[in-house]
């Protein structure tokens, strides 16, 4: 039927049978007899292709730019191989090896090394250079550091390891007096960081970088030596023995006083740290740090609390300071601090009678706390006068500045204790800046009945026992 599908492969040619072709002489072998008959066609084919003209073969590096990696040799070069040269004419040979940079380097001529030189600003420091030879007058050394040769000597030999540093390749360290010598000068002196790198040949962050390492190792290494707070019963009951000898109070373990370091307005809580009674008081607006400390009758300070902010009042500084935890935890017990009328009265602070129409007890009681009382004053007053970066505004951070102000302390305790006295003309203004009106009204002045019981008992006996003055008749 004409409609009918074919099956498949029906009718259809078979295909050719496999050629097996080599290029040996240019000849084909073929199986049957069908390709025998296509031998001479092949033949004929080849010869015309050999006969015709050659071309040039083009490289194909010209074709793509690039080199074609074939195969890779021992030492890493590709061949390269173009697929329309001839076979017949052999590999196209490999393109010349380019020389390594290693193999470069050893052929090229040497070159001249070029030494690093490193710029430094000439400074002189024929200023230190004076005052740190022996020649230099011992009073003249004590009346610019504020203290004699072999206490000098002493903090240097304390501070070597801390602060001593390695020489370099490029400059020579700066020895371990002459860091010293920066830190004490500029907390003598109070000068700008200009100055002081003027007068040391040193430049000014330089300066400012060994004054805070110095400070550092002050308070790290000296303070636990020299400021320390009478735990023992043998320290205590010496302490105790001085005061009651000199004012007939017993018990006394110190006395307390708060003054304020002026500082520059700070970025950030400005209204904290406003001075209002300094403000009042010097027509000029002010910012300040406290600074309460609790000194022993040597002059000594036996506690400090730093850096609270100036708008505090001194009962709120002594609420946040360590003395007042130190109570808490029971460890004041049997013992008095004499502060001021800025002071409540509590069951280990002694304050003088702040009310009206006083009694003639109460009037001997004052005085002889005001007694007590100014020997922590004049402390302040000798730390004021030795220091004078305490007096005015000052570069250091607001972070950095308990550090420094530690550090004062801690040297002072260190002058105090080797007998380095202070020179007259430097207390002669500090009188009207550190005493400071006890006119402030507490909310509550007594907060401990019992204290009240004591002090009115320790005032009677000091009127009845002929220890009272008669200053106030």
């Amino acid at each position: 039927m004409p409609n009918r599908r074919r099956k498949r492969g029906a009718g259809e040619d078979p295909p050719p049978p496999p050629l097996d072709a080599s290029s040996i002489g240019g000849a084909v072998l073929a199986a049957d007899e069908d390709v025998k008959k296509l031998t001479f066609p092949i033949t004929t084919i080849l010869a015309s292709l050999a006969a015709a003209p050659r071309r040039r073969a083009l490289p194909f590096l010209e074709l793509n730019k690039g080199l074609l990696p074939e195969e890779a040799d021992d030492e890493g070069e590709a061949e390269v191989v173009s697929p329309l040269t001839d076979p017949a004419d052999g590999p196209t040979p490999p393109p010349a090896k380019r020389p390594r940079a290693a193999d470069e380097a050893a052929s090229a001529p040497p070159q001249p090394q070029h030494q690093r030189r490193l710029w430094v600003k000439d400074r002189s420091s024929e200023w230190w250079e004076l005052r740190s030879s022996p020649a230099y007058p011992d009073a003249d050394f004590r009346r610019d550091f504020r203290m004699g040769r072999a206490t000098f000597a002493m903090v240097c030999d304390a501070l070597g390891a801390a602060v001593a540093k390695e020489d370099t390749a490029l400059r020579t360290a700066i020895p371990v007096p002459q860091r010293v010598a920066v830190c004490v000068w500029r907390l003598a002196t109070g000068e700008p960081l200009r100055l002081v790198s003027k007068r040391f040949g040193i430049g000014i962050s330089t300066c400012h970088k060994l004054v805070l390492e110095v400070c550092g190792a002050i308070r790290t290494i000296l303070m636990p030596r020299f400021l320390q707070w009478p735990t023992s019963p043998s320290s205590s009951a010496a302490v105790k023995a001085s005061f009651e000898a000199a004012s007939g109070v017993p018990d006394v373990l110190g006395a307390m006083y708060t003054t304020h370091v002026p500082i520059i307005a700070p970025k950030v809580s400005v209204s904290a740290y406003f001075n209002r009674r300094h403000t009042e008081r010097n027509q000029k607006t002010s910012y300040s740090i406290t600074l309460q400390g609790v000194v022993g009758p040597d002059g000594a300070f036996t506690d400090v609390c730093i850096g609270w902010p100036g708008s505090m009042s001194d009962d709120q500084v002594l609420d946040k300071s360590a003395l007042q935890q130190r109570a808490a935890a029971g460890m004041m017990a049997g013992a008095w601090i004499v502060g001021g009328g800025t002071y409540p009265l509590t069951d280990w602070l002694l304050v003088p009678y702040t009310h009206q129409n006083l009694t003639w007890t109460q009037h001997a009681f004052n005085e002889k706390v005001a007694d007590l009382r100014r020997v922590a004053v004049d402390a302040f007053r000798r730390l004021k006068g030795r220091w004078a970066c305490l007096q005015k505004r000052t570069e250091v951070k607001l972070q950095d500045l308990p550090v420094v102000l530690g550090a004062c302390c801690v040297l002072h305790n260190i002058c105090e204790a080797r007998g380095e006295p202070v020179a007259p003309d430097l207390l002669q203004d500090l009188q009207v800046d550190l005493v400071d009106d006890d006119e402030a009204v507490l909310e509550r002045p007594v907060r401990s009945e019992a204290a009240a019981k004591a002090r009115d008992k320790i005032a009677h006996n000091l009127l009845h026992r002929g220890h009272a003055g008669t200053a106030f008749f």
